[in-house]
């Protein structure tokens, strides 16, 4: 039975536009995206299929394999609700996520300064990869981290809150291969309410991160 499923995308196809074209959510969420939790779940029967028959020889592949496609599912979970057609601007006090935009300034300085960091992270990430603001939980700051690929260079307990899929298939049909343009367009679509949520739940969670026993 299948561990991993596809999520429903939390709007149409359309929602995104102009930003993001309803062919590219298409594309990119029921292909793409189900590509990854097929992927997780036939390396989760392959891993059991070589418990049964302690056959090891491919470990380190199936290994890689499950974290590449797991961490795929978990990233494209948190990219689509971190968007919104009726998103965009900086998080503010007025809108209810004053605490995002406190911790936003404490981290970086201002969200000038965080907005320049993370679009130049998921701009210049080599190859194939995200942008991501984290929630650290050992100094309780947020952090940027380029991820490469879906699981690479990332600070393990670090919580992803906000994600910026900087994979050509992202935004290739629409954009060529202007990736810093998507990435400035991006901007106009993110849901701080989503990302508010995630940050406090983060927050509150944090610190359950087992050190020492």
């Amino acid at each position: 039975m299948p561990v991993y499923t596809l999520p429903e995308l939390p709007y149409d196809y359309s929602a995104l536009a102009p930003v993001i074209s309803p062919e590219i959510i298409e594309l990119h969420h029921d292909k793409h995206h189900a590509a990854y939790v097929k992927g997780a779940n036939d390396t989760l029967e392959q891993l059991a299929e070589a418990r049964d028959k302690e056959s090891w020889g491919s470990i380190n592949g199936l290994e890689k394999n499950l974290a590449f496609h797991l961490s795929g599912h978990i990233l494209h979970s948190v990219y689509w609700h971190n968007m919104t057609g009726d998103g965009g601007g900086e998080p503010l006090e007025k809108d209810g996520v004053g605490e995002l935009a406190d911790a936003i300034a404490q981290s970086f300085g201002s969200f000038q300064n965080f907005k320049a960091q993370l679009s130049k992270a998921s701009a210049t990430t080599q190859g194939s990869g995200w942008g991501v603001l984290a929630y650290e939980p050992l100094s309780g700051r947020l952090i940027v981290e380029q991820v490469y690929d879906h699981q690479g260079n990332v600070g393990q307990g670090a919580t992803p809150v906000l994600v910026f899929d900087a994979w050509e298939h992202a935004f290739y049909l629409q954009y060529k291969n202007q990736k810093v343009d998507f990435i400035e367009a991006m901007w106009k679509v993110v849901n701080w309410q989503d990302v508010a949520k995630r940050y406090a739940a983060a927050k509150k969670h944090g610190n359950s991160l087992l050190l020492t026993p």
